[in-house]
């Protein structure tokens, strides 16, 4: 365990440290190209907006970023599990919340780290900055001085000013209330709910609950010192809002008995197996503290079958993750430049989450979960973080709720219009990462990696490893050599490192050799042939999983792409079902990811050929939960006066007539495949016309290996693959010298892959 956690902690400084540190940037907006660009940009052009915002400060938001600008703004007075380290020390916490406002929610921010615990002084700094900014995240400041800070700069400005830590939990965990009462049906109103801790978190979660429904009278309250009463002197304005009538209750254990709730954000272990049977039937138990709940999750559901339980941990059910808030209440107060993000806007974000997690779950959060069918009830009362219906959902309920409650000063009039911008401006290439990633995690898989001598490939498993991604990894290779580059680049793993060539794989290579040579003797492949063949590590790799020794196999690092494959082809071969398979790439994009095929395999296809790819093609972008659009490309736009072109006009009229439902039109040039407006103003009739294309069949080999090529070669989009189509068994060949990123990526799809082939 220290050794993981030592590596971690490398790893993580690593991280933040790698060229250019942190983990944000500032980039351009605008073109910045010549010299009237930049005389538009600065001097003297500039002059005009700066007049017009003069004039009108309002004008503000239409010429510069401050609409879409937030600032994360902490003094690091209670940052994390951290406490008071100080507003320097704090820095990579609030960069990482900008990170997440950026991801999530297309938001960009500043992280300003004020060294300043003085309340009435921090406040004054805080208002001489806010001219920049749309919204203020106030974060990690202590209490009761968070309070106080948050309450006057809402008073005293004129943009939203949200303390996450307040009401992000809040929020979160209201979501889950509305939902575990309603599936056990119990009335709010009656409920009676014990809250231990008394920091400001627990106090804006029980304000909220309050607003709920809940009766202020069936409330006890903790704190470190026991129950909040009228009778102690030692309590700030905050908790006197919750203090009782003196009770004959004053310890833990006698309020919990018969209660219908437990919050728990205090500290790991509290709430004992003894309280927690003495709840009232279907106990609701929201353990919140970090890392160590208030009571084990599996010890809680194995005592209380009946329970229904959250937490703040990842990896168990019903996760208060604050990433479900806080990005898309931003994304909706800013929309609208609201002034204030008030109750209104707080309690239309929770019945939005809440609503969402009662609505069918999309295929695409079943994959990254592992699940088949996530359904609402005990497991399920939130949505998870990766449901990129939550920007859709939760942004415009905030929105609606400013205009409704008179703070929004740009009130949206086309909400359809509106909620198609939100999906627009969201770039895929990240998410579509996390998605798989997480997906993958879920159920690990044994892979054999053939390139193991190769520094690239051994750093690659070593991060997949740690992600939880593979488990007992397998490479190929000279164990000397790999344990050199273990020990020379002081990588922290454990390998199964397999020798083809070593004596004591003898017995193991001839087996493989005989199997080899039963299959094939028939093709001009003799015993010896075969022997010598099992020897090396490609055609040892590929044996391995059609012998169901491993799940998967990624090779190809160290040969071009027709060498590796072929031992993959004779050993695997292709799907009983499919004469020819294909190789398509992901390119992840900021209009969303794009699938290209064939860019591998098939010279020139045929028509009855392509139209296997595209439908094979078709069947894995489904994996991510994308509807399949497809363009078959060729150099002429519906103009089949030439070879090419008239396959695949032959091959668009063959999909049309046998999967009428497809999606897929062409013979099209990729520009006008790409943009909606060419190819909607010159061909309105096509099927592709507002669907946005997003796989592209290319006419030959040479032309999608060369398109992609350039791409990569390019250097600003994300590149997976290429992912085998057709194969019988998980096999994914990569590019000759690819990056450890795109080996990571490519062997994590090889992991769904096994994943899908399994189910």
């Amino acid at each position: 365990m220290k050794k993981k956690i030592n590596n971690l902690r490398e790893e993580s400084l690593n991280y933040h440290s790698e060229f250019p540190s942190g983990k944000i940037q500032i980039s351009p907006t605008k073109k910045y190209d010549n010299q009237r660009d930049l005389s538009l940009a600065y001097s003297p052009g500039v002059a005009e907006p700066c007049k017009e915002i003069a004039i009108s400060p309002i004008n503000a938001y239409k010429y510069t970023s401050k609409g879409n600008l937030v600032a994360v703004i902490t003094n690091g007075t209670a940052v994390l599990g951290l406490g008071n380290i100080g507003a320097l020390a704090s820095k990579p916490v609030m960069e990482g919340k900008a990170l997440l406002f950026k991801i999530f929610s297309d938001i960009d921010v500043f992280d300003i780290e004020i060294n300043e615990s003085n309340t009435d002084k921090f406040i004054e700094i805080v208002k001489s900055l806010s001219p920049t900014f749309g919204g203020i995240n106030l974060e990690d400041i202590k209490a009761p001085e968070a309070f106080e800070i948050e309450r006057r700069l809402q008073e005293e400005l004129e943009i939203p000013v949200m303390h996450d830590d307040q009401h992000g939990t809040a929020i979160i965990s209201g979501a889950a209330l509305l939902n575990a009462i309603y599936y056990v049906k119990k009335n709010i109103n009656n409920i009676k709910v014990v809250v231990n801790g008394a920091g400001a978190a627990a106090i804006s979660c029980t304000r909220i609950y309050k607003k709920l429904g809940v009766n202020r009278k069936n409330i006890l309250m903790f704190d470190s010192k026991g129950l909040l009463h009228f009778s102690r002197n030692d309590l700030n304005d905050e908790k006197k809002e919750f203090c009782v009538n003196v009770y004959p209750i004053q310890r833990l254990e006698q309020a919990i008995k018969n209660a219908d709730v437990f919050i728990g954000l205090s500290t790991g272990g509290i709430l004992t197996t003894k309280m927690l049977k003495s709840m009232a039937k279907n106990p609701i138990v929201f353990a919140m503290a970090n890392p160590e709940p208030e009571i084990d999750y599996n010890l809680a559901v194995k005592i209380r079958p009946d329970i229904i339980m959250a937490t703040g941990r990842s990896d168990y059910p019903n996760q208060v993750n604050n990433v479900l808030g806080f990005p898309y209440i931003f994304r909706g107060a800013l929309d609208v430049q609201a002034s204030v993000i008030n109750d209104e806007m707080k309690l239309a974000a929770i019945h939005a989450i809440a609503s969402l997690a009662k609505e069918t779950v999309p295929e695409q959060v079943n994959i990254v979960y592992n699940k088949k069918n996530i359904s609402f009830g005990k497991e399920y009362i939130i949505p998870k973080p990766f449901d990129n219906r939550l920007i859709s959902r939760v942004s415009p309920a905030v929105a609606k709720a400013a205009m409704e409650s008179g703070v929004a000063k740009n009130p949206i009039l086309d909400w359809n219009s509106y909620k198609e911008k939100l999906l627009d401006r969201m770039g895929f290439e990240s998410k579509i990462l996390r998605m798989i990633q997480n997906r993958a995690k879920t159920d690990p898989k044994k892979i054999v990696f053939c390139n193991g001598e190769e520094y690239d490939i051994i750093k690659s498993v070593q991060i997949l490893n740690e992600e939880g991604i593979i488990h007992d990894p397998i490479v190929l290779g000279n164990e000397t050599r790999i344990k050199k580059i273990i020990k020379e680049n002081k990588l922290n793993i454990e390998l199964n490192i397999i020798d083809p060539e070593k004596e004591e794989n003898r017995k193991k290579v001839e087996c493989y050799a005989t199997m080899f040579w039963k299959k094939r003797n028939r093709k001009g492949i003799t015993l010896y042939d075969s022997k010598i063949r099992m020897r090396t590590i490609d055609y040892f790799g590929a044996m391995m999983v059609d012998q169901k020794e491993a799940d998967a196999v990624i090779t190809g690092y160290s040969r071009n792409f027709s060498l590796s494959l072929r031992p993959m082809l004779e050993v695997i071969g292709s799907s009983n079902s499919i004469r020819k398979i294909a190789g398509m790439m992901i390119l992840l994009s900021k209009k969303g990811p794009l699938f290209l095929a064939d860019t591998a395999v098939i010279p020139d296809p045929n028509s009855e050929e392509l139209a296997r790819i595209a439908i094979m093609a078709a069947s894995v972008v489904k994996w991510f939960d994308i509807e399949p659009h497809i363009a078959m490309l060729s150099f002429q736009n519906f103009s089949s006066n030439s070879k090419i072109s008239c396959k695949m006009s032959k091959t668009v009229s063959f999909l049309h007539k046998k999967y009428p439902n497809l999606i897929v039109d062409g013979e099209l040039q990729p520009d006008f495949a790409l943009n909606e407006f060419l190819l909607s103003s010159k061909f309105p009739f096509s099927k592709l016309v507002k669907k946005k294309a997003n796989i592209f069949i290319f006419p030959n080999l040479e032309s999608g290996n060369l398109t992609y090529k350039f791409i990569r070669g390019l250097g600003d989009v994300k590149i997976i693959g290429p992912v085998m189509l057709g194969m019988r068994k998980p096999v994914h060949v990569m590019q000759m010298q690819s990056s450890i990123e795109e080996i990571v990526n490519l062997s994590t799809i090889a992991v769904i892959d096994a994943q899908l082939r399994k189910n």
